[in-house]
């Protein structure tokens, strides 16, 4: 029995693991906008990546071995680069040399790659280098890190950006599994999207494997001076020497992330999941390659307040990861979905009440959103349109947000536990796959709505999904803390701040008293705040941000040198966006702004870079 039993169970090891690869070659290939690659005639399938990490030139070299399908037994495959110098292309293992040609450039989206293959063609090598001008690779000095001893490198692929430092078919709705062997200098270590090492080796030279397929904006590397620390057998982090254990302390709760995850949404399917504690200068709050989420370190922020980041990475793994949207216009299949995820996750381990004022916090990001775009403008949908555009454009907080709210929406509508179950099927069903909006609405159409034309009318989703604005059955959330706290506000001016900062604790709660401060503050009486609370000097990363909008607001001039020094540390683009709008709002705050940009882009990210400069012209 015992025989037969491990029998059965590798049999049916064996049957789902192939039925994972058939996931990934039965794609449905959509047009997309920002590729030039043609799936339906010639597709790849695997990456073998070869390559080495050079400090001294800031680029990398080496070379790209893709496994393609021929689907058309066609004289051509078409990927896509952007800047990269490509030097030479050979055909199959005997590595015969062929023809390759760029195209015409097109504005961020680079060239498409044209290579020479034959009918029977099933591997393709392409010899290249990086340039100065990668996007996706951010070159720190030792000064620009956290040890400032050693250099560091990272990458930030989303959305088109992988292009940038490897030749690939450049499409969420592609995916592929890959291998890579990569060179660094020996006192550094690399690691990837992938199954990662977890100490330094001798040789400097790394080897990478991710058997799942994914699509290129998930591929992903950084290179430092890094140490890991295991949080419980399948989660860890990586950071810097004198961050690694405030790292690890910050996160101790991942393992209960991801368990509390696996019993709303089923099994997480990547093996191990890590966290990489990046420089300042990382973009974003977090990226969510795949086993190795990428964070900012502005989320440590000594008592576990921010951690609620990690629950939206960690919802990456079922949304985005496991089902991606297949195109940038169906960037809230991803990015909705994982909100609502977070959301759960959040109330699973931190509790209801926390719940409650996330949701209203969530809500309020939603209506500023909604009053800087236009209740009426297209971008307020969620299945969008960025043709001709930046895809980058599209990740505005809409497809978060509104995405969250509506199936919030729909959860209400049918029942939680109707939904939840609902979400699970979803989920498998579409695992490894890239889909569309329309596949969403005819699966969602299919199973749940079953053609009940009351529930159909009730949640509305052609106006979700298809219409600018917010439908008018959007659930208004309710926290009572926040209730407490508003209460607060009718009275404190009169009867002073005196005692406030031990009514109001929380980041949340810090979060929410500072939003809805009155709009005719004193400076006066900001500083008797500041002093109540210490906002400029102390806080973590969010409240502080918050309390300089207000600062700027009410030109609170004792908060100004903070806010120059918060402005050049970090470069997370959305946290540092509302700062410069509000700045710019006055001709002396423009200037201040100008000056500040010019002191601190040295440190910020390419993206960062590009979207203050939007703000600024």
């Amino acid at each position: 029995m015992k025989k037969i039993g491990i029998l059965s169970l590798v049999l049916t090891f064996l049957a789902c693991q192939k039925k994972e690869a058939l996931v990934a070659t039965q794609t449905k290939f959509v047009k997309d906008d920002h590729s030039f690659a043609q799936p339906n005639k010639a597709v790849a399938k695997h990456l073998d990546l070869d390559i080495k990490v050079d400090f001294d030139t800031k680029s990398i070299s080496g070379k790209a071995s893709w496994q393609i399908e021929n689907t058309s037994k066609g004289n051509e495959i078409i990927f896509d680069e952007n800047t990269l110098n490509i030097t030479k292309v050979t055909l199959g293992d005997e590595e015969k040399e062929t023809k390759f040609e760029l195209g015409t450039a097109v504005e961020f989206h680079g060239k498409p790659l044209h290579i020479t293959i034959e009918p029977n063609t099933t591997k393709v090598n392409i010899y290249y280098n990086t340039t100065k001008d990668a996007v996706a690779l951010q070159w720190l000095s030792p000064q620009q890190t956290a040890d400032k001893k050693k250099p560091f490198l990272f990458s930030q692929g989303e959305s088109i950006w992988t292009r940038t430092w490897i030749p690939c078919q450049d499409s969420p709705g592609i995916r592929f599994t890959y291998a890579a062997k990569v060179s660094v200098p020996k006192d550094l270590m690399a690691v990837m999207s992938a199954v990662n090492p977890q100490q330094k080796n001798d040789s400097g030279i790394y080897t990478f494997k991710q058997d799942k397929p994914i699509p290129s904006y998930l591929m992903a590397i950084a290179v430092g001076d890094l140490q890991f620390q295991s949080l419980d057998n399948r989660t860890g982090v990586y950071a810097e020497p004198s961050v690694i254990k405030k790292a690890a302390w910050e996160f101790a709760e991942l393992g209960k992330m991801v368990n509390a995850a696996e019993k709303l949404f089923g099994p997480y399917r990547w093996g191990r999941y890590d966290v990489l504690v990046l420089p300042p200068s990382f973009p974003y709050g977090g990226m969510e390659n795949p086993n190795l989420t990428f964070l900012t370190p502005s989320v440590i922020a000594g008592d576990r307040s921010l951690t609620s980041l990690l629950a939206h990475e960690l919802g990456h793994s079922w949304s985005g990861n496991l089902v991606t949207n297949a195109t940038w216009d169906d960037i809230w299949l991803n990015e909705g979905f994982t909100t609502y995820v977070e959301h759960r996750i959040g109330e699973a381990v931190f509790g209801i009440q926390e719940a409650k004022m996330q949701d209203v916090l969530s809500r309020k990001v939603l209506q500023d959103n909604l009053e800087e775009l236009g209740n009426t403008s297209p971008d307020t949908r969620l299945k969008v349109n960025t043709a001709g555009r930046n895809p980058d454009d599209g990740l505005s907080d809409i497809p978060y947000e509104k995405g969250y709210a509506f199936l919030q929406t729909v959860e209400a509508a049918v029942g939680r536990e109707k939904f939840d179950a609902f979400l699970t099927n979803y989920f498998k069903a579409h695992s490894f796959q890239s889909i569309t909006t329309e596949d969403f609405v005819t699966y969602f159409n299919d199973h749940l709505i079953k053609g009940n034309k009351e529930l159909a009318d009730k949640i509305k989703l052609n106006d979700w999904v298809y219409q600018p604005g917010i439908p008018t059955n959007i659930i208004t959330p309710v926290s009572e803390d926040f209730n407490a706290i508003d209460n607060i506000q009718k009275t404190w001016r009169k009867e002073g701040s005196k005692g406030l900062s031990q009514k109001i604790k929380s980041t949340n709660e810090k979060q929410h008293f500072i939003d809805y401060l009155p709009k005719d503050l004193t400076s006066e009486e900001m500083a008797v705040i500041d002093k109540e609370f210490n906002f400029t000097a102390g806080g973590n990363f969010v409240v502080r941000r918050q309390w300089f909008i207000q600062a700027i607001q009410h030109h609170y001039k004792t908060a100004y040198p903070a806010i120059e020094q918060f402005l050049t540390n970090y470069s997370r683009t959305g946290s540092l966006l509302p700062l410069y709008k509000e700045m710019i709002k006055t001709p002396g705050g423009k200037t201040w702004a100008q000056q500040i940009f010019e002191k601190a882009k040295s440190g910020y990210h390419a993206t960062t870079i590009e979207a203050v400069q939007k703000i600024l012209k």
